[in-house]
């Protein structure tokens, strides 16, 4: 194959993936990785993709691999996350047996939580110590201590998982996109939102707007999967792909 067959090649795939491994690519084009290495840094310098450690991403779309600590995070859009967390909230009802996925949004929830006939799961540190202290029936996961996100993961979480079925179930995201679903940068913790996610009868991600376009490493779940909370949304396509509430519009727009 020559060279701008290749390259051509290596494109479109990153326009249909927004990112792409080496060793994706040296299957895909029947090329060694050092010829795909040297192919990825020649496309870089022309600014036609961008290249991190192990493969490629496109320039249409914002990969990241790691996220920041719960404190920071809870500094950024607060007033999105209150409007957010605050109609999620209302949507918990009398006998729901709910899943509060641990997360900055999903912990500002708490503070909008009026139902006390219900029972409430989360893999969240925080968010269990919350619910209680507000006098709500809580149960934690079992699990290993994510510090950065105060979060249980991991094997024995997925696995705690396994004994419950939800009637409805609330999750944070890092990232979101029409193509890539709903994704964060880490693998344990996208095993556990996967399996939680599949548990739920009903299931909701909260998400402001900063959100949409940013990829990260480990894809949790496919757009259809959940209907998305959120204030307001830069891409009406999503409407398309999903149940989405826009907290700004008073409405419910659903497929």
């Amino acid at each position: 194959m020559l060279t701008e067959e290749r390259y051509a090649a290596i494109l479109k795939r990153l326009n249909e993936k927004k990112a792409v491994s080496v060793l994706e690519l040296t299957e895909l084009l029947n090329s060694s990785e050092s010829t795909i290495r040297r192919d990825l840094s020649a496309l870089h310098r022309m600014g036609k993709l961008n290249k991190v450690h192990g493969g490629a991403t496109s320039v249409d779309g914002v990969y990241q691999m790691t996220e920041d600590k719960t404190s920071v995070r809870h500094s950024l859009h607060v007033d999105e996350k209150n409007r957010i967390a605050q109609c999620a909230a209302s949507l918990v009802h009398k006998n729901d047996f709910v899943f509060l996925d641990a997360g900055t949004t999903t912990e500002r929830m708490i503070e909008y939580l009026t139902e006390k006939n219900a029972i409430y799961v989360t893999n969240g540190i925080v968010h269990a110590r919350k619910l209680a202290e507000k006098g709500l029936e809580a149960y934690i996961l079992s699990g290993k201590v994510k510090a950065v996100t105060e979060a249980l993961v991991g094997t024995e979480a997925v696995h705690s998982l396994q004994r419950y079925r939800f009637s409805i179930g609330f999750f944070g995201t890092n990232g979101m996109g029409i193509r890539d679903g709903f994704s964060t940068p880490d693998i344990e913790e996208a095993r556990v939102k996967t399996e939680a996610i599949r548990r739920c009868n009903k299931r909701y991600v909260l998400a402001d707007p900063s959100k949409y376009n940013q990829l990260f490493s480990v894809i949790f779940a496919d757009l259809s999967q959940a209907a998305i909370i959120t204030t307001s949304l830069p891409d009406k396509q999503i409407r398309s792909h999903t149940t989405v509430i826009e907290t700004d519009l008073g409405k419910e727009t659903a497929l």
